[in-house]
């Protein structure tokens, strides 16, 4: 912003641009300023704004968190228990501050540029539920997504019918998928209607059509794990970030 747009930025309401006034109120540059905004430091009547280019009145009390600084925001990770009745690309709608699980010993702050730009790195059907995992950092976007096949992802499937002879060797290897053969999967059994399916580079639609191959009937399918992230005791329909010490 130039100095005669930034001398603009008083309107004749006499409300001011918060860039401008956290500058002054420091003091800082206005780059310094907006930065600080951006980074969710910035509090006016005691509530987050996180708009460089939000306006307030004199009256309004504007102070800096205590723990502010100028260091850039870092891309996010996200993990969602996914509902059926939603593809993972839909499901982004649930990612709200209310259905955020914050851990005790997570140190991440909700931030709204943390909804922005995300990539889905494990597509999941419509149908099934579980683990969603979103990013913006490409790192994991291209450990997750891109190297797929060298990341395990673990499903627990309710089935119905009779599994025809053979069909759990089968389901541990030996079937193909849209052509190609499946690479070798661990299919057990957990009890006598869920199967427990461990195994890589699991693409939409995969274990729908294993199970119908054996002659069984899927009825629910639950994504548990991705790498070494589990769901563990993630509420449906909410959401949290991946912490700093965990690795896919």
């Amino acid at each position: 912003m130039s100095d005669t747009e930034y001398k603009k930025s008083t309107e004749a309401d006499g409300t001011i641009r918060l860039a401008k006034r956290v500058a002054e109120m420091l003091p800082c540059s206005r780059a310094d300023a907006d930065k600080y905004i951006a980074g969710g430091w910035v509090l006016v009547d005691g509530a987050v704004v996180e708009e460089a280019g939000a306006r307030v009145a004199d009256e309004q009390e504007v102070t800096l968190h205590d723990a502010a600084t100028l260091d850039d925001i870092v891309p996010v990770t996200i993990l969602l228990h996914k509902p059926p009745g939603l593809d993972a690309a839909a499901a982004v709608r649930l990612l709200t501050p209310v259905s955020l699980v914050l851990a005790e010993h997570g140190k991440q702050r909700f931030l709204k540029r943390h909804l922005a730009n995300l990539t889905v790195t494990t597509p999941l059907d419509e149908r099934a539920s579980g683990l969603v995992v979103y990013s913006q950092d490409f790192r994991v976007t291209r450990k997750v997504l891109d190297e797929a096949v060298r990341v395990e992802q673990e499903f627990v499937v309710e089935v119905a019918g009779n599994i025809r002879e053979g069909g759990l060797a089968l389901l541990n290897h030996g079937l193909s998928f849209n052509g190609k053969p499946l690479l070798p999967m661990k299919a057990s059994w957990q009890n006598e209607t869920r199967l427990r399916f461990a195994g890589k580079g699991i693409r939409p639609g995969q274990l729908l059509h294993m199970c119908r191959m054996v002659g069984l009937t899927v009825v629910s399918t639950r994504r548990i794990r991705v790498g070494r992230v589990p769901m563990a005791s993630l509420p449906a329909g909410h959401w949290r970030y991946l912490h700093e010490y965990e690795r896919f």
